[in-house]
């Protein structure tokens, strides 16, 4: 996988599909990342409540298993397919996933706003990622459309202040992107829990990381209000 593929696939299903399928992606925890999980338990988490890039649901699950209204949106099909299957697995049928592309909202019916809390995990940092501010920004406005005054945007994004498995940004570019209606409150070092597959393998290794198993990566924790 070369940053250029990756950076192609954030708007390509099928880039997504298959890792969902063959069940090789390293972000297939089975549970919600703990960074995520303290938000909850600190309070930081009110309202309707949106996960873009949901993946494996399991955030979007937590969330409904709380008692929240949250919905969780993927690119991939595969990705909604196996978070539903996961909600339905763990006891929570409720939770609501759907196909969607978060840059092109006006397409979806289901995003068309009022959200309180928006909790992005390794999403964001795709835009930031390649030097182009614009997607960064563009991402940003959409969700300044979706949210209500006063919500919380949570951003853990995958960090370039150690070696990782995918894109990485750093610390400047969450406040970068989310300028003209947003108030940054702060943006924290923190760690994303991965799990490293045989099909990975040898690119953890190249990247001086474990060859496999669980591994903690370097990871943003940024918090952004909507004004």
């Amino acid at each position: 996988m070369t940053q250029t593929d990756e950076s192609r696939g954030f708007e390509d299903p099928e880039y997504w599909n298959f890792m969902y399928d063959e069940g090789t992606a390293p972000w297939l925890i089975g549970g919600p990342q703990p960074a995520i999980a303290a938000l909850e338990a600190a309070g930081l988490i009110r309202g309707r409540v949106l996960e873009p890039g949901c993946g494996s649901g399991e955030h979007t699950i937590l969330f409904t298993e709380l008692g929240y209204e949250a919905l969780g949106v993927d690119l991939s099909p595969s990705a909604i397919a196996y978070a539903r299957r996961t909600a339905t697995e763990r006891g929570v049928p409720a939770a609501r996933f759907e196909v969607a592309n978060m840059l092109h909202p006006e397409r979806h019916p289901f995003l068309s706003g009022g959200f309180d809390t928006i909790v992005d995990v390794a999403l964001f940092h795709g835009f930031g990622a390649y030097g182009d501010s614009n997607a960064a920004k563009d991402y940003a406005a959409v969700l300044h459309s979706l949210t209500n005054p006063g919500a919380l945007v949570h951003i853990l994004a995958h960090s370039d202040a150690a070696p990782g498995l995918s894109s990485s940004i750093g610390a400047d570019v969450i406040p970068k992107a989310f300028t003209d209606g947003w108030e940054v409150e702060s943006v924290e070092p923190a760690h994303y829990e991965g799990f490293i597959t045989e099909q990975i393998s040898e690119v953890a290794v190249q990247r001086g990381l474990p060859a496999h198993g669980e591994v903690q990566l370097a990871a943003w924790l940024g918090r952004v209000r909507r004004l």
